[in-house]
């Protein structure tokens, strides 16, 4: 064998043999029975399960009952629930965080409504896809079914609707596993095979699996039985089932190797396998079974002789993919073998991740009992409150949506919602939350002083309720925007001695002689705007900039400040119409980036004021967020954070000494943009355009993570779609829609097209606009290469084919779509992030699977009966 796979082997391949003894009752089962009425809940299984009615489980569906029952599935296929209304439909389920739990779902269509149109639909956990349900490739219904460590105590489990026909579940069923068994490097494990050798016909489940996991038999022509009907010891923390041990199998050409071999159609499926082995007969002293195992003709484990009646589980530590797909497992007799080699269980999973955070799982412990409290029942308040985004509750906003940080809610709006008693105490466990609006309800009692110690609150809207009593003192901070007209017994002081009759309202922010000098510069501008036209630009300026500036948090320098910081101007950074961009340090730490306006810059001064406007109103991790700013005479300046890395066109091409970026980690920077770009689209009051996506303006912390800059072009457009009104179109040639550049009407789509065009060149590394070619344009030039049916030549050369194929293609469909000349056929950002994250996890959620074994039909008559996973 060869020294570098002797090596691989070595770091790769770990023996895990155990005996741990381990009993496991019912407890912690969930076993529902998806739409049975509630009065035929629980009933009992032959096998001895307990099946419940899955009402409590669930908001909303319909319940049926199949029509069609060609298998004779027991009860709990029979009936099903579906869901009609809404988008997201989930189960939540009540688990022990940390622990290991087999999930498994199972779906039933037997034309249960009469039409015979069988549905496809998404298969959600929590805030991540688990599987794509297409009844319409499986005869008789199918099975999804992993080993998960749950990650909180609550695990959501919905059904999403993809087209016109209804999601359905039939049932839903949750079991505790040993905890030392079935352990990942990453991700959990979704079952792809798992067989007892067999040439039975029925299925093995709970009692005889105490994990209730469901073996299906194998056989295959070229192997012979063996089985015995002495008791077999299973005692490892596996407990495989004694009676599928008390079989086996060995090839019927002793000397030929144990075969089991399959094609996946993603050839880059990460596999962990499980072999269960026991000796089932009785060897002369004169006997020796032993042999290797390999895995598409590598030895990782052997020689091994299995022991007569005492199970051992042979299994790596580290996933495994196989060569072009094919995938074969082997058990070869060594040469001082007399016997050939025996199997008698077989366990095959793939590797899926779930890259998305869950919510914070206190934030959404808070909201579900505001929900409880006030008996809030909205159709799309199911399952994480915050991500995926498209699916994020209605009047909730959200920050760390990113895959890495579990998103905390910063924004709670129950306005108009029909809420009636105190102002419940569960929102203070909402820590994260900046704004609070429970206006226009009929909520009675006193303002709370836990609203005072809740330091991250920036707006609370009280207005229009029936309060009564003082305000706490606690709540007239600055900095705070209260809001509390409409409360006609609800006052200031203690005294409450008169009903307030005008529209209160505390904005402890600026002094009353501050909002006294705004005027008289207000009045100033009016007096002097016939008389002194020269002046009239800079009194606007102050003007304006101190609304800009008034009511904000940001941090104010002074302009000698900011000559120490830059240790005056001596680094410059970049350049652009506003001026130019110094590097620098704020209290000689925190490094910082510099942009000073060029007092002759009139359209500098526009981009200044609009990125003013936008950065200290909108935060996101993707967005480049803003330190403070100076605003002294003529001199403005913004500070922002500084990001080491540069911009990402620089990574591309490797300029200026920066590293090249590898694939994954591009696929990661595309999520990151995108994400920033949907905040800006859905998650702003009103929504934003960034109207300059491109790679200069994208820029990379220490960390390569992304975030959006320059936002001097931004504007805002109505929500839903295009605004209805014309701008002066602005952007950059080649990234600018051409359907925006011929019509001024600005939406989200624009952005989208700009975002295409980023992600092309982040495939390709080509320029966006190349006079010296025919194809002068990217998309051209992509396009002319895909016409030619040349697509190696189009992924970047400096990635030296280091990258899945199948993503990096799937990437590449996104980008043209997204670069569509039609804004109407372009996606939305928030589909743009589900499919990127599909790219992300291409390699592990492969859903291809040709097992390449003899037909054969399976029949049972056997009640407990489930369709097969597939």
């Amino acid at each position: 064998m060869d020294t570098s796979i002797k090596l691989l082997l070595g770091l790769t391949a770990v023996l895990a043999i155990i005996h741990i003894v381990q009993a496991q009752d019912q407890k912690g089962f969930i076993s529902l029975d998806c739409g049975l009425p509630s009065n035929e809940s629980p009933y009992k299984h032959s096998n001895g399960l307990w099946f419940y009615s899955d009402e409590k489980f669930t908001q909303g569906g319909k319940t049926g009952r199949v029509r069609e029952n060609p298998k004779g599935y027991a009860k709990q296929y029979t009936t099903l629930r579906y869901f009609p209304d809404g988008i997201r439909n989930c189960y939540n389920l009540n688990v022990e965080k940390g622990r290991r739990y087999l999930v498994r779902a199972i779906f039933v269509y037997g034309n249960y409504d009469g039409l015979g149109m069988k549905p496809v639909f998404d298969l959600h956990f929590g805030p991540n896809i688990w599987a794509t349900i297409d009844l319409e490739k499986t005869a008789n219904g199918t099975v999804k079914d992993m080993v998960h460590v749950a990650t909180s105590n609550l695990m959501q489990i919905c059904l999403v609707k993809t087209g016109k026909t209804k999601p359905l579940i039939s049932a839903l069923e949750l079991r505790p596993v040993g905890n030392d068994t079935y352990i990942t490097k990453s991700g959990s494990l979704a079952n792809y095979f798992r067989y007892y050798l067999s040439e039975s016909s029925s299925q093995i489940r709970y009692s005889n699996d105490v994990y209730d996991r469901i073996w299906n038999p194998l056989f295959m022509k070229t192997w012979t039985q063996i089985n015995t009907t002495q008791n077999v010891d299973n005692s490892n923390s596996f407990d495989t089932p004694e009676i599928a041990l008390q079989t086996a199998v060995t090839p019927t050409n002793s000397s030929a190797p144990l075969t089991i071999q399959w094609t996946s159609e993603n050839p880059d499926e990460r596999y962990y396998c499980y072999a269960h082995v026991a000796e089932v007969e009785d060897l002369q002293a004169n006997e020796t079974r032993e042999f290797n195992v390999t895995w598409n003709g590598i030895q990782y484990y052997g020689p091994f002789v299995p022991r007569r009646g005492l199970v051992d589980t042979i299994y790596t530590l580290s996933s495994r993919s196989c060569d072009g797909g094919k995938c074969r497992f082997q058990l070869i007799r060594t040469d001082k073998s007399t016997r050939p080699p025996l199997l008698n269980a077989w366990e095959v999973y793939t590797v899926i991740q779930f890259p998305q955070s869950e919510t914070d799982e206190s934030d959404v412990g808070a909201i579900k009992s505001i929900t409880a409290i006030y008996a809030l029942s909205r159709i799309n308040w199911q399952g994480d409150p915050c991500v995926p985004r498209q699916f994020r509750w209605d009047g909730l906003n959200c920050s760390n949506t990113d895959l890495f940080l579990p998103p905390r809610i910063t924004a709670l709006n129950l306005s108009s919602s029909g809420l009636s008693g105190t102002i419940a105490a569960a929102v203070q466990n909402l820590t994260q939350l900046e704004t609070l609006d429970l206006s226009n309800n009929n909520l009675t009692g006193g303002v709370p002083d836990f609203l005072g110690n809740m330091k991250s609150l920036l707006v609370i809207n009280l207005s229009r309720n029936n309060l009564n009593g003082s305000i706490p003192q606690a709540l007239q901070r600055e900095g705070l925007k209260l809001f509390i007209e409409g409360n006609p017994r609800l006052c200031l002081s203690d005294s409450c001695k008169k009903p307030h009759k005008k529209k209160i309202i505390v904005t402890i922010v600026a002094s009353v002689a501050s909002a006294a000098i705004v005027i008289a510069v207000l009045v100033l501008l009016f007096v002097l705007k016939k008389g002194k036209p020269a002046i009239q630009q800079g009194l606007v300026r102050t003007s304006t900039m101190n609304v800009t500036f008034a009511e904000k948090n940001s941090r104010k320098f002074t302009y000698p400040e900011v000559i120490q910081m830059t240790n005056n101007f001596q680094r410059v950074l970049g350049k652009g119409g506003f001026g130019m961009v110094y590097h620098g340090s704020v209290n000689g730490s925190e490094q910082v980036a510099i942009k000073v306006l060029s007092q002759s810059s009139t359209q500098g001064y526009k981009e200044f004021k609009a990125e003013v406007d936008l950065l200290l109103r909108v935060h996101h991790t993707n967005l480049v967020s803003l330190v403070g700013y100076c605003y002294e005479g003529d001199h403005l300046a913004l500070i922002y954070e500084f990001l080491p890395n540069g911009e990402l066109k620089q990574h591309l091409s490797g300029k200026g000494g920066r590293s090249i970026i590898n694939w994954s980690t591009r696929l990661r920077i595309a999520l990151e943009v995108a994400s920033g770009l949907e905040y800006l689209h859905i998650g702003c009051t009103p929504p934003m355009v960034h109207r300059d996506v491109k790679t200069a303006n994208i820029l990379l912390d220490d960390n390569l993570k992304a975030k959006i800059a320059d936002f001097g072009l931004s504007r805002s457009f109505q929500g839903g779609g295009e605004s209805q009104d014309s701008t002066v179109v602005a952007g950059t040639l080649g990234y600018l829609d051409p359907e925006y550049n011929h019509s001024g009407r600005l939406g989200e789509k624009s952005d989208v097209y700009s975002f295409g065009i980023v992600l092309l060149e982040m495939i390709t590394n080509q320029p966006v606009i190349n006079q010296t070619s025919d194809n002068s344009h990217i998309t051209q030039w992509v396009g002319f290469k895909l016409n030619r049916g040349d697509i190696v030549e189009i992924i970047d050369p400096n990635l030296h084919k280091d990258y899945d194929f199948n993503s990096a293609w799937r990437a590449l469909e996104l980008a043209m779509l997204c670069a569509n000349p039609s804004s109407s056929r372009r996606p939305s950002m928030s589909q743009v992030i589900h499919e990127i994250k599909e790219c992300l996890v291409c390699a592990n959620s492969g859903i291809g699977k040709n097992l390449e074994l003899e037909p054969q039909e399976i029949t049972s008559s056997d009640t407990s009966m489930v369709p097969m996973a597939r």
